[in-house]
């Protein structure tokens, strides 16, 4: 299967924004702080987010942690890891939970001034995973942003191609790349 590409739908009209933002981190180093932060920064500028935030649980100190994606329109939580037992190895990935969410904040993108999304992980490098959600919110105008671990990069980069801006884990960058998208709804 191959994966979906962002492409304008005339690309004589105008040069394409750079509006899918890629926040770079080490391998296995997920910044949930930073995501956080991101969060609570649009919200304090009024923006209307859809998307997910990322949580993990750790429930034992012998154990992997599982993930959660708490869905930013509603609050609903939805754990996107399979429990395969103690000895279990690999990709732990549950994406029929992955679907599920992706289902829902695709459904609460009219409106939406952000997308926000955790990971361009090994789903989306293998063509599945949130990728449609991202096009479709490009689609609509929406500008998305996720967090793209170094070694998937270049995957992320043959997906978003010209419509791409990679920022680093510096709040400044992220605030101004913030400043460039489209202002936020005003009133009640």
């Amino acid at each position: 299967m191959s994966a979906p590409q962002l492409a304008p739908k005339d690309a004589r009209i105008a040069p394409p924004a750079r509006q899918v933002a890629a926040i770079v981190y080490p391998d296995n180093a997920f910044p949930a702080r930073l995501f956080e932060a991101l969060v609570s920064l649009c919200r304090d500028r009024r923006l209307a987010l859809s998307g997910v935030l990322q949580h993990q649980i750790c429930s034992a100190p012998d154990r992997r942690c599982d993930v959660v994606l708490e869905d930013l329109t509603s609050g609903h939580r939805t754990a996107i890891f399979e429990d395969r037992g103690a000895g279990a190895a690999g990709c732990r990935l549950d994406e029929g939970a992955l679907a599920e969410a992706t289902a829902r904040v695709e459904g609460n993108l009219v409106g939406s001034d952000l997308l926000v999304l955790n990971k361009f992980g090994k789903a989306e490098c293998s063509g599945g995973g949130v990728l449609d959600l991202m096009a479709s919110a490009l689609d609509r105008g929406i500008p998305s942003v996720i967090g793209v671990p170094k070694g998937n990069l270049e995957a992320f980069r043959r997906f978003a191609g010209e419509f791409a801006v990679e920022l680093s884990d510096d709040m400044d960058d992220i605030a101004r790349w913030l400043e460039g998208l489209r202002r936020p709804r005003t009133g009640s």
